[in-house]
């Protein structure tokens, strides 16, 4: 049993928060709830973070590269001794699985708020929780256990366990670190990339290879132990629905479970648990197969980014727990406690381009506008606020969205409202793909994999590329704004002798192609829109310039955001986004006459899709080049991201050279 110290004599008068962002937030959020004194620390990038506004002190760790600051153990160090905090929160990421930091702490005689050195050391390293596993008899994955040499080694293990193979970073977390592996390239290619990214996100470049189960599911179990011995299970987390091995939604409880074979994964996972002692809030993962049988896959010995669904389906505030048992108080239930009531789920807002293929965004979060909190329907996790920055620094997160509900269906619901008023202008964000999710029918039947994303939406999303599946509602929507505009222009004007004082009854609106001829009627409360000879009510207290839609549609409530652009209005609802001209009759005739422009052709350049680094290129003047062939390699939220050329063609021109920060779209090189 570690050495550690635990707090014997009461609860911890001031803690830090060995992180950044929404964790780092929400950690302060309970720990000011008990009355305890936060300390938060950070980077110089992070000078203006809304954790180091909402912490009672702040400290300042160094440079803007995580390894310089949130990655620098000594500093941490001198900041918890400068403070005289007692005890340290190590949120997700960073340090929260190092067994150097955990020790570090011990020495200098201050509580980690997590498990034990030996914990972390045993299952926050892939290799050896594996290992472990196998020895307390827990179902594991077929693959190779120990670490991987190099390219040829990788090559070697991948054909001996059978293509597809799943690279993995033995010290990994958050989808970073891995690659899946079809064919002896992606296994080279996987090996070279998992190992860079492991070593810039988490100083260890180990990496080791796994079968990779088709058509899985991907599902968690919740521990919670404490000093005394005792651990028990929270009930599981559906996590199936990822994209690049990352997380996008989670849900409690998994809609594939039954009860059975829910409490077998628990009693393996307390069973894991045990077998180190374990204490604090910790995850067992799982790959459940279509069948319902499951294989370990990790245990997360931290804090996981989606508890706060199981925080909704418990009713119990996890970080409250932790705080308690590195306090050394008893866990205040036990097993047959835990009750699973109602249903969440929880949504990753990111800052990236689904429309480039997920590529991350940066910029300033000009406009900021989150869905109202509303008990357990709606709750929002951020570290962010309107006017802040997302850099290039670290992980693109905005925020994350909870919903919950008596069921299911009544979470979704909650969580589709949700997202259609989560505005955000200023950069580009994947809120559109995360509406389309929830609106897809096969989410809603709860036929899950991890598959899901490439399967039902392949490598991008374009909002506007999607037609709404009522057009109408947003044609009746667009003439009432459009009426609304009108009044209020001919409010002004009316004032002035021999001006129009009253709005036409009569409007197109057009989207895309078609066109909408609609007649206008005034009723008490908003508007009588008639389309195609079928009457809609639209109702509604919008007035203009508010960037939400809030009202009726022929008696169902809609939320849709709206910006006006000149004769149109950007509309957005239900992950689908339209551009809505509404015209006169008159003119929209003169519009079908107009010609259409036509779009340069970049075709011969290579661009850069992401604002990010140019890590190399692996080409030259004059080099003859075929389509597939490695181009460049260019850095963003420590991904590296391999170009390839999309045809064959010669190199005229090196517009960049690596170690240039790029743009989105700068061009990185030049085809003859």
């Amino acid at each position: 049993m570690s050495s550690q110290r635990q707090k014997r004599k009461g609860m911890f008068e001031k803690i830090l928060i060995a992180n950044r962002g929404e964790i780092a937030c929400r950690v302060i959020r309970t720990a000011r709830r008990m009355g305890i004194k936060t300390v938060a620390v950070y980077s110089e990038a992070d000078a203006d973070a809304l954790h180091v506004r909402e912490a009672d002190e702040a400290v300042l760790i160094g440079p803007a590269p995580s390894a310089e600051s949130y990655l620098n153990i000594p500093r941490i160090l001198q900041a918890i001794k400068d403070t005289g905090a007692e005890a340290v929160h190590p949120g997700y990421g960073f340090l929260s699985e190092n067994a150097a930091f955990a020790a570090a702490l011990d020495a200098a005689g201050i509580v980690f708020i997590g498990p034990t050195r030996e914990a972390v050391a045993a299952m926050g390293d892939k290799i050896e929780s594996k290992k472990l596993a196998v020895k307390t008899g827990v179902s594991t994955v077929p693959g190779h256990n120990d670490v991987i040499a190099d390219p040829d080694q990788a090559v070697q293990i991948a054909r001996k366990i059978g293509y597809p193979v799943m690279i993995k970073a033995a010290a990994g977390g958050g989808g970073k670190g891995m690659r899946i592996a079809r064919s002896d390239e992606e296994a080279r290619d996987g090996f070279r990339l998992a190992r860079n990214e492991a070593r810039a996100s988490f100083a260890d470049d180990r990496v080791f290879i796994e079968k990779f189960i088709e058509e899985p599911r991907h599902i968690e179990i919740q521990v919670l132990g404490d000093t005394h011995g005792n651990v028990i299970y929270l009930g599981e987390r559906e996590c199936s629905i990822q994209r690049r091995h990352q997380k996008v939604i989670e849900e409690a409880p998994s809609p594939f479970l039954d009860e059975k074979t829910r409490r077998a994964m628990g009693e393996q996972a307390v069973a894991l648990a045990k077998a180190v002692a374990y204490r604090s809030a910790g995850t067992v993962e799982f790959i459940v197969d279509r069948e319902r049988n499951f294989y370990f896959l990790e245990m997360n010995t931290r804090l996981q980014v989606e508890h706060p669904v199981t925080e909704l389906v418990t009713g119990l505030d996890l970080v409250e727990l932790m705080i308690r048992v590195a306090a050394g108080e008893r866990l205040p239930i036990a097993q047959t406690d835990v009750k699973l009531r109602g249903w969440a789920i929880e949504a990753r807002v990111y800052a990236e381009d689904p429309a480039r293929k997920f590529l991350p965004s940066i910029g300033r979060l000009v406009r900021y506008i989150p869905p109202a909190a509303d008990g357990r329907a709606v709750r929002v996790d951020t570290g962010v606020y309107e006017g802040g920055e997302i850099s290039v620094y670290y992980d693109p997160m905005i925020a994350k969205l909870i919903a919950g509900g008596k069921d299911r269906q009544e979470a979704i619901a909650n969580m589709r409202m949700a997202l259609d008023a989560f505005y955000i202008r200023g950069l580009n964000h994947n809120i559109p793909f995360l509406s389309a999710i929830l609106h897809h029918p096969r989410f809603g039947e709860g036929r899950l994999s991890t598959g899901f994303i490439a399967e039902e939406f392949g490598d991008s999303y374009a909002a506007a590329a999607h037609l709404p599946a009522d057009p109408r509602l947003f044609v009746a929507v667009a003439a009432a704004l459009y009426r609304r505009q009108a009044e209020r222009e001919c409010h002004i004007s009316g004032q002035l002798a021999g001006h129009k004082a009253r709005p036409a009854d009569d409007c197109v609106v057009v989207l895309g192609e078609r066109h909408y001829p609609a007649a206008i009627a005034a009723r008490d409360g908003g508007y009588d829109i008639t389309i195609d000879g079928e009457r809609c009510e639209v109702r509604s207290g919008w007035h203009l310039g508010e960037p939400l839609f809030r009202g009726t549609v022929g008696g169902a409530a809609v939320i849709m955001q709206v910006e006006r652009e000149g004769t149109a209005y950007r509309l957005f609802r239900g992950g689908v986004q339209v551009e809505a001209r509404v015209l006169s009759p008159t003119a929209a005739g003169f519009l079908s006459l107009m010609p259409r422009k036509v779009a340069p052709d970049l075709s011969r350049f290579l661009m850069s899709p992401m604002p990010g680094l140019l890590v190399s290129l692996a080409v030259r003047i004059g080099q003859e080049v075929k389509a597939g062939e490695e181009l460049a390699v260019v850095e963003a939220m420590k991904m590296e991201n391999i170009l390839r050329a999309e045809r064959d063609g010669v190199v005229a021109k090196l517009h960049a050279k690596p170690g240039d920060s790029l743009a989105v779209d700068q061009a990185i090189l030049e085809f003859a």
